[in-house]
């Protein structure tokens, strides 16, 4: 069987697959992040966990022209990958390679530096703020886990955003899986 992971050198090349291709860019996802992440550390549950998801988000989104903002940037690796990065995968948390989480001097598709929780919507506001200020058209994600649900951040965020009626895209990942 040919591979699906080997032919994607952009979300643009994403967007071609279709259900059955990428089902199986999915498993290769997995594949890949397990061997890379087994050499060189890194986080393993948070991405494997959202791998799905990743590839639904390169799928549809325009990158980097719409945005994705990780509230944890453990879950970052296939984004990485999709958006041009694999064989930089190789390199994850060595010295002069990739980071283990989002950086935007790695890659335009990287919209935010994010570590831990509790960030992403009030980053995913202020980026939507700002291209409605701008007149840009883009889409903007908050990927967000069960865990930044125990921050107060969060809700001040949908707060601030419901009060100025952010069209914004936020996704709860709520798989019981927080380490609080």
């Amino acid at each position: 069987m040919e591979s699906v992971l080997e032919k994607i050198r952009s979300s643009a090349d994403v967007r071609k697959l279709n259900e059955k291709e990428l089902k199986q860019l999915a498993e290769e996802l997995r594949e890949y992040i397990l061997q890379v992440v087994s050499k060189q550390g890194g986080h393993l549950a948070p991405n494997l966990g959202v791998i799905e998801l990743t590839v639904a988000l390169h799928k549809f989104l325009h990158l980097p022209q719409d945005q994705i903002v990780w509230d944890v940037g453990h879950q970052c690796y296939a984004h990485k990958i999709l958006s041009g990065r694999k064989e930089e995968f190789l390199t994850l948390r060595q010295k002069g390679g990739l980071s283990g989480f989002p950086k935007p001097n790695e890659s335009p598709c990287d919209a935010f530096v994010a570590g831990h929780s509790s960030t992403a919507i009030s980053v995913a506001v202020g980026l939507t703020q700002a291209a409605l200020h701008d007149g840009a058209r883009r889409h903007v994600v908050a990927v967000v886990g069960d865990g930044a649900m125990t921050g107060g951040m969060v809700y001040e965020a949908l707060n601030h955003g419901g009060g100025l009626q952010t069209p914004f895209t936020g996704i709860l990942n709520d798989n019981e899986m927080s380490i609080g």
